[in-house]
């Protein structure tokens, strides 16, 4: 059974960089769309980024295109979100989702992941 766990999450200031990780394990994750969402506090979750199970389609929010990149190295099991130019408004919980069935692309809603990590938290504060 597939299980993700989330790293990389912490403070920083507005204008600073994290990278988030999610290590996957019990099954490969070759055949899995993997997603990034988010939840701040007081607001739904909502899909920020998604990436097909060969890597080779993504799709970004607009709010988060041009400074956020999705990667994954499905050999090692892992997920990557590069999130760049913090703003205050990226504050939120940050969860990686995967899912066998869902399809990332431009014309595509996220969907419903069947598969989540625990999440960690990402603040952006000076």
């Amino acid at each position: 059974q597939l299980q993700l766990v989330e790293s990389g999450g912490g403070l920083m200031p507005p204008g600073g960089s994290l990278r988030l990780s999610c290590a996957a394990s019990g099954v490969i994750i070759d055949y899995y769309t993997i997603a990034w969402f988010r939840q701040a506090p007081g607001k739904e979750r909502e899909g920020v980024v998604c990436i097909s199970n060969s890597g080779d389609s993504t799709k970004y929010i607009d709010s988060v295109k041009g400074r956020f990149t999705v990667s994954r190295d499905n050999a090692k099991r892992m997920i990557y979100l590069q999130m760049n130019n913090l703003k205050p408004e990226d504050t939120a919980v940050y969860y990686c989702a995967a899912d066998l069935d869902l399809v990332c692309a431009e014309n595509y809603a996220f969907g419903t992941y069947d598969v989540w990590g625990q999440g960690i938290q990402v603040t952006v504060s000076s």
